[in-house]
């Protein structure tokens, strides 16, 4: 594995933590988490394989860990920051928002396909292999995440969540 091939995948990296995790300082550790553990482990990478696959799938399960363990809430400091950087029109500002107040009410595991497949056009192969689910598994929660972030979007009521119960 080579430094600069790790360092190219940087921009990609961020881009996806900050659209999965919404906060900035928080997709940054991410990011960081997940180039360190890529680091250590760089012997467990194949030649063969593709380093964006790779690195993806380390920050996925990265990010499932931080979901599982208990956290405490944060204040940030500097809140003088902008955000996202967008054109002057107050309403793309408002869409924006809008879109990001959606997907954050998107299950984690529709919200990581979608990001994926439309952020970072990874192919569908590449986001099973990324996030270790069958490639029917990521086009159904693709065609899922999308309705329902459509529902939102139009403010209708999403339908209701069933879970199967064994």
């Amino acid at each position: 594995m080579d430094s600069h091939a790790l360092l190219a995948e940087l921009p990609r990296l961020r881009r996806y933590a900050r659209a999965l995790v919404g906060e900035r300082s928080v997709a940054d550790d991410l990011v960081q988490d997940t180039l360190e553990r890529a680091w250590a482990r760089h012997g467990q990478w194949r030649a063969d394989g593709e380093l964006r696959t790779w690195l993806f799938a380390i920050m996925h399960n990265l990010r499932m860990d931080q979901l599982r363990k208990p956290r405490l809430e944060c204040v940030p400091l500097d809140e003088d920051v902008a955000e996202v950087p967008v054109r002057a029109s107050q309403s793309d500002g408002m869409e924006l928002a809008d879109l990001a107040a959606a997907l954050a009410q998107l299950p984690e595991e529709q919200r990581a396909v979608l990001l994926l497949v439309t952020l970072e056009d990874m192919r569908y192969a590449d986001v099973a292999s990324t996030l270790g689910i069958a490639v029917g598994t990521v086009m159904s929660r693709l065609s899922r995440g999308r309705e329902r972030l459509r529902q939102i979007l139009a403010g209708e009521a999403p339908s209701p969540h069933l879970r199967v119960v064994r």
